[in-house]
């Protein structure tokens, strides 16, 4: 009996009506036998339902020989996994070579013995009734995961905004500021997937999601700065910038400590952890450390100016340095407590005049190219006046 509950089919294709007749015969009592009398024939016959599970192939036939028929079957997504077993009066090596090089799972000599038949029949019968069941195992476990990173993703997504809106509670600026500066990321990353020097870490459009969707905690170490100096409405003194800047951080040091958690973790269980659990934390570790990399370095500068630790030029990642430019071009056009809101012409001088200086120039030409989807996205989540009390 087949897996799924229905009698295993066999096709026996042969142009003698007697050896139809005889195979057919010593089949039945173990198979539901399905038989056809030419190629023709027999790839009407694999098509339909009942669907053979092996097929009995004569090489011999007019019209089309039996090499042609395996052909034509092994080309059809829905028949080229079937076993096909030539059972023919040739016995030449060569022969036989030719029938198992086109893909023939095995080679039966007329007259046959019942026996060996039998034998061989049941034997590649077992094979894919293992093989069909390990593809089913496959599809299963694939499907498991594909549900738990769609449930892990959305967890993801929950506690992305949960964080970003606790650092936005605590801040002058709004949530529209995050959606700003996703936006521009979105934009750039979109240009530049396709650049010599960003495209291995661009192209795939999960990195450059991932990448997005991390934007919004580039400032989560400032739920670390004192309300007096993150709330204060006018210019922060020397001292209460410096103490400012460690916001970046204060923002690394709590991602990596989740990394390390999670690596923890992973060493603790290690040899009993799934394949589905082990591609789940490994797209935590990616997206932790991506996190890591924007809330730490955002403030980094190209010339190596900048804080925390004066990295420059390539040492600086990439998300963070596509995060500097983002991050410093809403800052410029948009109004803060300190400022007035810079004209998007004065927005793209000073960003050009920090080309090669404060950012990747490299950058500043992608942004140049895109400049108008900027403006777009700065009236299109414009802050909203402020609420008098």
């Amino acid at each position: 009996m087949h897996a799924a509950g229905r009698q295993t089919t066999v096709l026996v294709v042969d142009d003698t009506k007697e050896n139809l007749l005889i195979i057919g015969q010593l089949l039945r009592p173990h198979y539901h036998v399905r038989v056809a009398n030419s190629g023709m024939q027999a790839l009407r016959v694999a098509e339909s339902e009942p669907r053979p599970d092996l097929i009995l192939l004569d090489v011999m036939m007019p019209d089309m020989d039996g090499y042609q028929v395996l052909q034509i079957l092994r080309s059809k997504p829905q028949t080229q996994s079937i076993p096909v077993i030539f059972v023919t009066a040739m016995d030449a090596d060569a022969d036989e070579e030719h029938g198992l090089s086109l893909g023939a799972v095995d080679y039966v000599t007329k007259p046959v013995k019942p026996g060996l038949l039998l034998a061989r029949v049941h034997a590649h019968l077992e094979l894919k009734a293992a093989r069909d069941a390990l593809a089913r195992q496959n599809a299963e476990l694939d499907a498991e995961v594909h549900r738990r990173m769609a449930e892990n993703d959305l967890i993801k997504d929950f506690s992305l905004h949960a964080l970003a809106t606790l650092a936005e509670k605590r801040d002058n600026e709004t949530g529209n500021h995050l959606r700003r500066t996703q936006a521009y990321m979105e934009v750039l990353m979109q240009h530049l997937k396709d650049h010599p020097r960003f495209s291995a870490e661009l192209v795939d459009p999960a990195a450059r999601d991932r990448i997005a969707k991390v934007t919004p905690l580039h400032d989560i170490g400032k739920v670390g700065i004192p309300d007096a100096i993150l709330l204060k409405p006018g210019r922060l003194t020397v001292e209460e910038f410096a103490i400012m800047k460690t916001h970046a951080s204060i923002g690394a040091q709590a991602i990596g400590e989740a990394i390390r958690s999670v690596q923890a973790a992973r060493s603790l269980d290690e040899p009993a952890v799934s394949p589905s659990d082990a591609a789940l934390r490994a797209q935590s570790l990616s997206f932790l450390e991506t996190t890591r990399q924007i809330a730490g370095s955002h403030h980094e500068k190209w010339d190596g100016s900048g804080y925390p630790d004066r990295l420059s030029g390539a040492a600086i990642p990439l998300p963070a340095r596509l995060m500097a430019l983002a991050d410093v071009f809403d800052a410029l056009i948009s109004k803060r407590h300190y400022k007035e809101a810079y004209s998007m012409q004065q927005t793209v001088e000073t960003i050009l005049q920090g080309k090669g200086g404060h950012f990747d120039p490299d950058i500043v030409d992608a942004f140049i190219a895109v400049q108008d989807q900027f403006a777009d996205i700065a009236k299109r989540y414009v802050d909203p006046p402020p609420q008098e009390h």
